[in-house]
């Protein structure tokens, strides 16, 4: 489903070139609930973004689905992004003058489904947010906010969701409830779920554990 191989990214700050990631190589299986985890600044969130198609390598191949997305257009990677991929950030980045029944649309009627509107309405019911679905996103608390993020993420049933530290804004109950919500909705729809946490209580129930330390993964990555 997820595979890369021997990824290389390094940036430029000033006249300093930075070594973010170096000779990553892993392997998720589809259906699966995955975990990249390393302390801040160990390249969980730059390798992230080179496996979903946000960013590209310097060296190195990214497949998706036994297809090799590295070098693809932008117009290439946009069905991906809004079919395949689904993404659940830390900071939700829901449209600030959409509704929150249009947010979780959105994706949706990109793709021209003309079962949006109905679509985000079960959606927004399943997470207990039908009553707040005109509500605009400065309306709703964070937990809330990263439930309507979550059926956004959901609404064209992507084969993958990338979520980066999808709970670290929010305080321990409202975690622990996303959490539970992401892994119901991912054993339901048998989606991968791939996340980055810090986070060593959401690592332990992940089926696969990958440990990036200053940019290299840990030989024991796979625990």
């Amino acid at each position: 489903m997820i595979e890369a191989i021997e990824l290389n990214k390094t940036y430029t700050i000033d006249d300093r070139r930075i070594q973010v990631l170096q000779d990553v190589s892993l392997n998720i299986q589809p259906g699966t609930f995955a975990v990249i985890q390393g302390s801040s600044g160990s390249g969980k969130s730059t390798l992230l973004s080179l496996l979903s198609g946000l960013d590209r390598p310097d060296s190195g191949t990214v497949r998706i689905q036994d297809q090799d997305i590295t070098d693809l257009s932008e117009d290439d990677l946009a069905p991906l992004r809004n079919r395949t991929f689904g993404f659940v950030f830390q900071s939700f980045y829901l449209v600030p003058s959409l509704s929150a029944l249009e947010n979780v649309m959105f994706p949706a009627e990109l793709s021209r489904s003309p079962h949006a509107a109905a679509d985000a309405e079960k959606l927004l019911e399943r997470v207990g947010l039908s009553h707040r679905r005109r509500n605009m996103p400065h309306q709703l608390s964070g937990g809330e906010q990263q439930r309507v993020a979550i059926c956004r993420a959901l609404i064209n049933q992507p084969a993958i969701i990338f979520a980066d530290e999808p709970t670290g804004n929010l305080d321990s109950q409202s975690g622990q409830a996303i959490l539970a919500l992401m892994l119901e909705f991912q054993r339901e729809f048998h989606t991968t779920l791939l996340m980055v946490t810090h986070n060593p209580d959401i690592a332990r129930r992940a089926d696969t554990r990958f440990q990036l330390t200053d940019g290299r993964l840990d030989p024991s990555r796979d625990l």
